[in-house]
């Protein structure tokens, strides 16, 4: 079971989040446990922040198909996988895993400081 931190995702989206990722545990911000993974709407928060904020941590972005300018933000940010919603909802359970499964530092393309 993985801990998930859920940043900028709205209450309906968590809900669907919940059904399609039974088993583990989404938190928000106020939750004392260290997340395993941070899920990220990409549309409702600042990339770069949430990298600064979580830099060991995998991150998830997530926005919808048009938010062009989202996606390459996030990319840019260095998050470890960024897609659009509709292939989150497809394939979230696949990807939290695959994400929270190699977890060492240094992973992805962000640079290490």
């Amino acid at each position: 079971m993985a801990t998930i931190l859920l940043v900028g995702v709205d209450l309906y989206f968590r809900g669907k989040l919940e059904g399609l990722l039974p088993g583990h545990r989404l938190v928000t911000a106020d939750s004392v446990d260290p997340p395993d993974l941070v899920l990220v709407d990409i549309s409702r928060v600042e990339p770069e922040e949430v990298a600064d904020q979580w830099p060991d941590v995998p991150i998830m972005g997530f926005t919808n198909h048009t938010d062009r300018s989202g996606l390459q933000r996030a990319h840019a940010a260095g998050f470890d996988q960024v897609l659009v919603k509709s292939a989150l909802a497809e394939r979230a359970a696949g990807l939290v895993d695959e994400l929270t499964g190699a977890t060492e530092p240094g992973r992805s393309g962000r640079a290490a400081d």
